[in-house]
C-alpha cells in the first residue's frame, strides 16, 4: 500500500502489523472482479512448490574424526565459550523478538535464537533444551520460524522440554512443538481465541474540530478510514475476517496435528473458556502440571545427576557467544550475503534515531552498493520485516536492489510483515520467500491532509499565510479545507502513484497489470494466499531462501556455504545510553522534531495500515494515532 501523505498522516500507521496466517488455496475472480477461492491454477497460475528446493534441515551424524576435531576445538575455546559438559541449554522466550542481530540489547534476536537451536543440536556438551515460554510479543512469521527450528532440533535425538507459566495462543503454538510441555498449577490459561481490532477516530476528531480530508485509492485501503469513519467499511471487514479466519484455522490445524487430536475437539476446548491448567492436562494438551523446580528435579533424574547437585545449565546470552566454528559448523568457500531490513522506512537518519531503529535508505543503499561491488558474494538474501514507510526511500532502495540483482542472484526473505514499502523492496528480487503467516501485499494509495480550522477557532488560535504560486498552500494550509482545484490535484497525484506502484509490481512479478490489479487494491494478504496470487514465489523461512539462492547461483545444494551478515547492527555508546532511558530534555526535543517532520511537505508514504490481531486475554496495543493526538493537543 502506498500513502500519499501530508502532515500528520506520516505517523498514523500502527506498528503492530503482524499476526496473520494462511489458507491452502488459490484465487479467481467472479463477475464483479472480486477475488474468490478456487482450485490450483487461478490468479498467478497456481503454486508449484517443487519448483524451488525446500531448504529442509537434515541432521548429519558426525564421524569419529569430526567428533575428535570438535573436542579439540573445545579444549582451546575462549573462556566465555566454555561451560560444563552434560549441560542443558535454558532459553527464556519472552516479550519482543527482533529480526535483527543486536548486541547489548535486552530484546531477543530471532537469528540468535535459531542459531542456538542449530548449535545445540551438534554441541556434544548440550544434552537437551529447557525452553521457558512466557508472554510473547512478536508476529506469527517469527513464531513459524521458531517452531520450525524446534522441529529441526528434535532430529538430533536430544530432548526439548517446554515450561509455560502464561499460556496464550502464541505461547502454546510454540510449546506444542516441544517433546514435553509443563505448566505450574497457577499458570495463566488464556486459550480463548483470537480477535481482529480496528479503531476509528472520526467521531473523536469531529468533536475536537479536526477534519481529515482523505482520498483513497484501492477499495481495501483502510488507513484513511481510521480518521474519517466511525465504523468499519464492508471491504475492511471482509479483509480482516479473511485474515482472522486464516490464522485461526492455521492454529487449529497445527495444534491438532501436534497433539494427535481432531480439529473439532481443539475448537471445542477453546469455546469452553477453560482457565484451569488441570483441564489442559486432562485433555492431553500439556504433559503434566509442575512447578519449575519440579521440572528441574525431573531433568536431574533424567541426566543421572544427584538431587543434592545443581543442574548444569547454560543460558541464552552465554550460548550466543559460542562461535559456530568452535562446534565445527564452518561454512564452505562460497559466501552468501544477508542484508537485514527491519522496521519503518525513512530516507535519512533522524537526530534521535539509533542505527537499529528502522530502515534508513541512505545506509541500506550503501550496504547494497558495497555488496554489488564485491566479488566474494555469490548471492544475496534481503531479509525484510517492515510495514513500509517513505515511498521515495522505498523506490530508491528498489532501484538499488534491482541493480544488484543484475549482477548476482537476490532472494527476498519475509519475516512477520513485508507490506507496502516492504513489499516494494521485495519486488526487485529474483525470488520472494514468505512464511505462511507473513503479512504482505497492501498495494494501494491514500492521500489527504488534516484541516484544523475549527479546532483553531475553538481555542482562539489564528493562522494567516501569504503565498505566491497557485498551489503554494497545498500542504501548508492546515487552517482550511482543500479548495476544489487542490483536491483535484491531490486525487490525480494519488492515482498516478497507485498506477506506478501497480505497473512496477506487475513488471516485477511477470504478470499483466490487469492480473496484478486483482491482487492490489490496498489489500493485505497472508503469505500462503500471496503465493497463490503470484505475489510470492515460495513458502518457507531463511533456510529455504538460502537453498534457492544456492540454486540460482549454481552452487550444489549439498555444499555448505558461508552466510555473511552485512547488516549486523553496530552498537554505539550513545545507543547503549539511550536504551537506559531518555531524559526529559531529549524527549522534548524529539517531540519538536516530530512536529517539524509532520509539517514538512510532499512526503509520500508507502506504509501498511495498522491491523491489530490479538489474543482475547491480552490487552490492546497502544494505537499510535491516539498517542499523536495526545501529544499534539498538549503542544497547542
Amino acid at each position: 500500500m502506498s500513502k500519499l501523505v501530508t502532515r500528520t498522516f506520516n505517523y498514523y500507521s500502527c506498528r503492530h502489523l503482524y499476526r496473520c496466517s494462511h489458507h491452502f488455496r488459490t484465487f479467481s475472480t467472479d463477475g464483479d472482479g472480486k477475488i474468490k477461492p478456487e482450485t490450483p491454477g487461478g490468479v498467478g497460475g497456481g503454486y508449484n512448490d517443487e519448483k524451488y528446493p525446500s531448504g529442509e534441515f537434515v541432521f548429519r551424524q558426525r564421524n569419529s574424526r569430526e567428533n575428535f576435531g570438535v573436542k579439540t576445538r573445545l579444549l582451546f575455546a575462549w573462556p566465555w565459550e566454555r561451560f560444563e559438559r552434560g549441560s542443558v541449554l535454558q532459553m527464556i522466550l519472552r516479550g519482543e523478538i527482533s529480526d535483527q542481530l543486536k548486541r547489548f540489547s535486552k530484546s531477543l534476536s530471532l537469528p540468535k535464537i535459531c542459531e542456538n537451536f542449530e548449535k545445540a543440536a551438534y554441541d556434544p556438551r548440550v544434552e537437551g533444551i529447557y525452553l521457558h515460554i512466557d508472554s510473547l510479543n512478536c508476529g506469527w512469521g517469527k513464531l513459524e520460524e521458531i517452531r520450525r527450528h524446534i522441529s529441526d532440533f528434535k532430529k538430533s535425538g536430544k530432548f526439548i522440554i517446554g515450561y509455560m507459566p502464561a499460556c496464550g495462543v502464541k505461547e502454546y503454538y510454540i510449546g506444542s512443538a516441544c517433546d514435553e510441555l509443563y505448566a505450574p498449577p497457577s499458570a495463566y490459561v488464556g486459550l480463548y481465541g483470537l480477535l481482529a481490532q480496528a479503531s476509528f477516530l472520526g467521531g473523536v476528531l469531529e468533536k475536537v474540530g479536526i477534519e481529515a480530508q482523505v482520498e483513497r485509492i484501492g477499495k481495501y485501503k483502510s488507513a484513511g478510514d481510521q480518521l474519517t469513519r466511525k465504523s468499519m467499511s464492508n471491504e475492511n471487514r471482509e479483509m480482516l475476517t479473511t485474515l482472522l479466519d486464516n490464522i485461526y484455522d492455521n492454529w487449529l490445524d497445527k495444534i491438532s496435528l501436534a497433539k494427535g487430536k481432531k480439529k473439532e475437539d481443539i475448537e471445542k476446548f477453546i469455546n469452553e473458556g477453560v482457565y484451569q491448567v488441570e483441564k489442559m492436562k486432562e485433555e492431553g494438551l500439556i504433559t503434566d502440571v509442575k512447578y519449575d523446580d519440579e521440572v528441574i528435579s525431573m531433568l536431574r533424574a533424567r541426566l543421572g545427576i544427584s538431587s543434592t547437585k545443581i543442574l548444569p545449565t547454560v543460558g541464552y546470552r552465554k550460548y550466543c557467544n559460542v562461535r559456530r566454528s568452535t562446534l565445527g559448523l564452518t561454512g564452505g568457500k562460497d559466501q552468501i550475503a544477508i542484508i537485514r531490513a527491519c522496521g519503518s522506512i525513512s530516507r535519512t537518519q533522524g537526530r534521535f534515531k539509533t542505527p537499529s531503529t528502522g530502515i534508513v535508505a541512505e545506509q541500506f543503499i550503501e550496504k547494497i552498493r558495497s555488496v554489488r561491488a564485491s566479488k566474494k558474494y555469490k548471492a544475496v538474501i534481503i531479509r525484510i520485516d517492515s510495514p513500509g514507510g517513505d515511498a521515495l526511500a522505498s523506490d530508491l532502495m528498489w532501484r538499488e536492489i534491482k541493480l544488484l540483482a543484475a549482477t548476482k542472484p537476490v532472494i527476498a526473505s519475509m519475516s512477520d510483515v513485508a507490506a507496502s514499502g516492504g513489499y516494494y523492496m521485495a519486488m526487485a528480487a529474483d525470488a520472494i520467500v514468505a512464511e505462511n503467516l507473513t503479512l504482505t501485499g497492501s498495494i494501494g494509495v491514500v492521500t489527504g491532509k488534516i484541516n484544523l480550522g475549527k479546532l483553531y477557532e475553538n481555542i482562539g488560535f489564528n493562522k494567516e499565510i501569504i503565498s505566491r504560486g497557485k498551489y503554494a498552500e497545498l500542504v501548508a494550509a492546515d487552517h482550511r479545507p482543500f479548495r476544489a482545484d487542490e483536491a483535484e490535484l491531490f486525487a490525480k497525484r494519488a492515482q498516478d502513484m497507485y498506477k506506478g506502484f501497480v505497473e512496477k509490481a506487475a513488471i516485477s512479478r511477470s504478470m499483466t497489470v490487469e492480473k496484478m490489479e486483482q491482487a492490489a487494491q490496498g489489500r493485505v494478504w497472508s503469505g500462503h494466499d500471496a503465493v497463490s496470487l503470484g505475489l510470492v514465489d515460495a513458502i518457507g523461512g531463511l533456510s529455504r531462501a538460502v537453498a534457492i539462492a544456492k540454486q540460482k547461483a549454481n552452487i550444489p545444494l549439498e555444499e555448505q556455504v558461508t552466510l555473511v551478515e552485512v547488516s549486523r547492527s553496530s552498537t554505539y555508546p550513545l545507543e547503549i545510553l539511550m536504551n537506559m532511558g531518555n531524559s526529559v530534555v531529549e524527549a522534548d526535543e524529539a517531540v519538536k522534531e516530530l512536529i517539524h517532520e509532520m509539517g514538512s511537505s510532499n512526503v509520500v508514504q508507502a506504509r501498511m495500515e495498522g491491523i491489530l490481531f490479538e489474543k482475547m486475554d491480552g490487552s490492546p496495543y497502544a494505537n499510535s494515532i491516539f498517542t499523536f493526538i495526545k501529544h499534539y493537543l498538549r503542544s497547542l
